[in-house]
């Protein structure tokens, strides 16, 4: 298969299962590509609609870009995994009696605002469309493929709402837009079927972060509430032990998964124009830091642990501790960084000055500078590979598999 060049963007998430139906200073961003809508896609031949999707849509479904052979139902219809659509939130106080130390959270920040979004409530909701900083952004996490990801809702001169469309591709989540009812799948940001099949979503950058991590930086910050309208059982995991690394992925019908990495594999990924990378979570526990180049753009991925499984324990918190990583442009001040783990740190080879996770200088010459954020994404393999069979995956002495 042949790598086509796409818009300057990065990746995807979400999926679902029946049980959650029946269960009652600033980090520094470069400006996103906006998502591209594409006039003339190419499209395949026109076949009949996903089993009972005519009913429930009003989408175009003769424009299409995959097989709809490769669409399962989830078990829940449309908007039976509902979205939060009007976000509430409390402060980093009042979230600190409900969430645990080591306990995930989504971490975006745009227009000089962070907020956290607890996997705990959007494991249960799955997208969440909110305004962060006068940034129309959607925080979307599909627990079958372990994504969480940001998309910028601006798109074609309008602000989109994205819900849930009770529908799977590869176990990841599809999803939907209000204004045209567009399908798009959430782990490519594409769009599959309707008006704008073919085009494609922009992305914003979303880490997953522990909350004693994001409440030690962010301590005046907004944390989205479990006052979502809805009665759900926040903070219990309804996929406990669905993350062993000897499971097979949950209502999966795709291509057969590469075996240079298990199924079940987490991975941090990066996508840019004509090259994606997974660097898997075993090799980035090891070397802690990672300087690669991608694209012929110099990058770096920092890893620590202490952030829990959302996907391990039937509760949350007392997930075990996998990590977290979050990825970061060289480029600083016109000159190209090389970072190292040495001696319990995060240093940079040029100036040993130290930095943050979230890709801040905390001592020594650089103190107070700030790495931009390039978008990076946590997937289980199979997810990843089913999406972008392409991929380079890393290995310590940087090779390709």
């Amino acid at each position: 298969m042949q790598w086509k060049s796409r818009p300057r963007i990065r990746l995807t998430i979400v999926a679902i299962a029946g049980a959650i139906l029946a269960g009652g200073a600033v980090l520094l961003v470069a400006a996103p590509a906006p998502g591209t809508a594409v006039t003339d896609p190419e499209l395949l031949a026109e076949e009949a609609a996903p089993r009972g999707a005519g009913r429930e849509f009003k989408t175009d479904f003769t424009r299409h870009t995959v097989p709809y052979s490769d669409v399962l139902s989830g078990g829940p219809p449309k908007d039976g995994i509902p979205s939060i659509d009007n976000p509430q939130f409390v402060s980093v106080a009042d979230a600190d009696g409900w969430l645990g130390e080591l306990e995930p959270v989504v971490l975006v920040e745009a227009g000089g605002t962070a907020k956290a979004y607890p996997l705990q409530v959007l494991t249960w909701h799955e997208i969440v469309n909110d305004e962060v900083g006068g940034v129309p952004i959607s925080v979307t996490f599909c627990p079958l493929c372990n994504t969480a990801i940001g998309f910028q809702r601006e798109f074609d001169g309008q602000v989109l709402d994205f819900g849930t469309t009770g529908r799977l591709r590869y176990s990841n989540l599809i999803m939907y837009d209000r204004q045209t009812e567009t399908w798009w799948q959430q782990a490519t940001g594409a769009g599959i079927a309707g008006k704008y099949a073919g085009s494609q979503l922009g992305f914003y950058p979303a880490n997953i972060v522990s909350w004693q991590d994001f409440r030690e930086r962010y301590p005046d910050a907004d944390v989205l509430s479990r006052d979502t309208g809805y009665s759900r059982s926040y903070g219990r995991n309804p996929y406990a032990g669905y993350d062993n690394i000897n499971n097979r992925p949950f209502l999966y019908r795709g291509p057969r998964t590469p075996e240079e990495l298990p199924p079940m594999a987490r991975v941090l990924t990066v996508d840019l124009p004509e090259e994606a990378v997974a660097y898997p979570y075993e090799t980035l526990e090891t070397a802690r830091v990672i300087n690669d180049t991608v694209a012929q753009t110099p990058i770096t991925l920092f890893w620590q642990p202490g952030t829990a499984s959302a996907l391990d324990s039937g509760s949350i918190a007392a997930g075990r501790d996998v990590g977290t990583g979050a990825s970061f442009s060289r480029s600083l001040n016109g000159e190209v960084l090389d970072f190292e783990w040495l001696d319990g740190a995060i240093r940079d080879r040029q100036t040993a000055s130290t930095w943050s996770l979230l890709g801040e200088a905390t001592a020594g010459p650089l103190e107070g500078s700030k790495l931009e954020a390039v978008v990076s994404i946590n997937h289980f393999w199979f997810s990843w590979a089913a999406f972008r069979p392409e991929t380079r995956i890393y290995v310590s002495d940087g090779a390709m598999n």
